[in-house]
């Protein structure tokens, strides 16, 4: 597989979803548009972030950053059942302030360098509980419907943030990892907007080149040059959103040509890059 593609649509400020596979499926590396949260409930799976594998226990919140390309791996045939949660990250800056950030569970766990929160008899929690009301909320018509699903949303970004802050949580480990593909990616994400090549990663991280492409995409499904455009482009579309004209997107990304940017960007996103809605 040469690239990955962004997947799923987020159209309004938040959405939630019980998905349950009953045989073996099959994933491609993805990412999303938004924040992804994922409480993990049954099956045998291991997830792919960035780099770092995780073997799911049930009751584990996956965090998922925007952006960020993943995939899970089911092992076996085992029931998949699952807990997704989809917000943008403008809706949760919108309810945060000086006081309080609802995006700091997931700063946290960038700090922690972990992508999985086990918290202990979490099916007993406030939280999940907060958590199956919002399920259910969206299978009814009662009064203010959108209200009160927006009201037990806040409240469950609220229990999230305090069982994080309370250090009632353990973030769990990556199985698995290759550390050369972690600093490969980390130093990718980093020098995102400079002159990064074959060459120069070979160079950095004493590799040759012929090991280092087939290395990256045996270990992440994507070749090298195309998770650098993936990325840049989806830094550029955040700089278009946020007022600066495509051309200083373009380069502000690390892009080197105008024409090429603007092609891959129509491609990847479907719209040229001045016509880009605002979507974070």
């Amino acid at each position: 597989m040469g690239t990955f593609e962004k997947l799923g649509y987020l159209n309004d400020d938040f959405r939630i979803f019980h998905l349950m596979d009953n045989e073996k499926k099959e994933f491609d590396f993805h990412y999303h548009d938004f924040n992804k949260i994922m409480i993990f409930l049954s099956g045998n799976l291991n997830y792919s972030i960035e780099g770092r594998n995780y073997h799911l226990n049930p009751y584990d919140i996956l965090l998922v950053n925007a952006g960020e390309v993943h995939r899970p791996v089911c092992l076996d045939n085992s029931v998949y059942d699952r807990i997704i949660v989809y917000v943008s990250t403008k809706f949760l800056t919108s309810y945060s302030s000086e006081e309080y950030n609802l995006m700091h569970c997931f700063d946290k766990a960038k700090k922690e360098h972990s992508n999985v929160l086990r918290i202990p008899s979490l099916d007993k929690s406030k939280l999940y509980h907060v958590c199956k009301e919002l399920e259910l909320s969206f299978k009814d018509n009662d009064f203010a419907r959108e209200l009160y699903q927006k009201i037990l949303f806040l409240e469950f970004m609220i229990q999230l943030n305090r069982t994080v802050i309370s250090n009632h949580v353990n973030y769990l480990d990556s199985d698995m990892a290759n550390d050369k593909l972690l600093a490969i990616l980390d130093y990718i994400n980093t020098n995102l907007t400079e002159d990064i090549t074959i060459d120069t990663l070979a160079n950095t991280f004493f590799l040759s080149r012929y090991y280092l492409m087939h290395f990256f995409k045996e270990h992440t499904g994507y070749t090298v040059g195309n998770y650098i455009t993936e990325k840049r482009l989806l830094l550029a579309r955040h700089y278009v959103q946020a007022g600066y004209t495509s051309t200083q997107a373009c380069y502000m990304s690390g892009f080197k040509n105008y024409s090429t940017f603007s092609r891959a960007f129509k491609k990847a996103f479907k719209t040229m890059p001045k016509n880009a809605p605002y979507i974070d």
